[in-house]
């Protein structure tokens, strides 16, 4: 069945502000640049799992982004996943153009070296397995090749264009020490 036609146009503001009432996580993607060697970086908060077998993931990517190049050049990619203590880092690496690394600890810890900012909570070492367009951006899945755990900690979560931690609810609702 054919989809029905739209009869209103959706303004940008409203779908942004829309959308932005549901909470996601943040995402570092990384890898090195081909030319310099440098590690660069973009964080994402449309990421999602995919598939457990073969184990897939997905994340969105702007068509006016000038970091996306960089990274698909890469074979690999690490895709780390931020914690609340990170907001810094994920400032950094959401700036467009310039040295994205610069002032972000990290370490070359996947079994490929890609670079993970330093306190991720964990990493997913990847290879893009397509690419399919959509609107303004285009949608990566992604094969996940290796994976680690890293700190326990209270994930970064984007809501209404603020950065904020989650806490987990007791079964009543409530939160602890309420």
């Amino acid at each position: 069945m054919p989809p029905l036609p739209s009869t209103n146009r959706i303004h940008a503001d409203e779908f942004r502000t829309a959308l932005g009432r549901f909470a996601t996580g943040v995402v570092a993607i990384t890898a090195y640049e081909q030319e310099s060697g440098r590690p660069t970086g973009m964080a994402a908060n449309s990421f999602a799992s995919v598939s457990v077998d073969p184990p897939l993931v997905s994340f969105c990517v702007g068509r006016t982004s000038s970091t996306w190049p960089l990274l698909r050049a890469s074979e690999r990619l690490c895709v780390a996943i931020l914690g609340a203590h990170q907001v810094d880092t994920c400032g950094r690496l959401a700036r467009r153009g310039g040295d994205k690394f610069r002032d972000v600890a990290w370490q070359p810890a996947t079994p490929g070296g890609l670079p993970v900012p330093d306190g991720a909570l964990g990493w997913l070492e990847c290879s893009v397995e397509a690419e399919h367009p959509a609107g303004d951006h285009d949608i990566v899945v992604a094969r996940v090749h290796h994976l680690a755990l890293g700190e326990d900690q209270a994930p970064l979560v984007f809501f209404r264009s603020q950065y904020g931690a989650f806490r987990l609810l007791k079964e009543d609702g409530t939160r602890d020490g309420e």
